[in-house]
């Protein structure tokens, strides 16, 4: 039977990848954020947001189920959303602005179309990479 301690080598390997993954999507976001324009750009970096939360969310529970780390990346893209709505991110995007960056400012329901997209295309992918990898012995 295969080891599930933390000293795993798949598990290090599948962080290891998780990590320059997410380094990748976190350039591709901040692109972007810094050269997109219009709503194909609100909604690209909206799904790379999502993304991202699957990212964190595999990189810190490696043995989660993929459509778990899914739905928690898309529950946690979804009452970020709501958040917004208190007007508390956008007050502290005016003191801290990476804040805006992370928390976002202003509520859009089309904003959680995206985070949907970006979170099931980001657990569909994980699963087709995941699987394809050789079995261990």
């Amino acid at each position: 039977m295969a080891s599930t301690s933390p000293g795993d080598p798949h598990i290090r390997a599948r962080r290891r990848v998780l990590l320059i993954v997410a380094g990748l999507v976190i350039v591709a976001g901040l692109v972007t954020h810094l050269a997109g324009r219009g709503p194909i750009a609100d909604a690209t970096g909206d799904a790379l947001y999502a993304a991202m939360i699957y990212l964190v969310v595999a990189i810190v529970f490696p043995r989660a189920a993929f459509w778990i780390a899914g739905a928690t990346a898309l529950a946690l893209c979804t009452l970020i959303e709501c958040f917004q709505l208190t007007g508390l991110p956008e007050l502290w995007a005016q003191n801290f602005w990476p804040v805006r960056l992370i928390l976002g400012v202003g509520f859009d329901v089309r904003d959680l179309a995206a985070y949907a997209v970006g979170a099931c295309a980001a657990t569909l992918c994980d699963f087709v990479l995941e699987r394809r990898r050789p079995a261990r012995a």
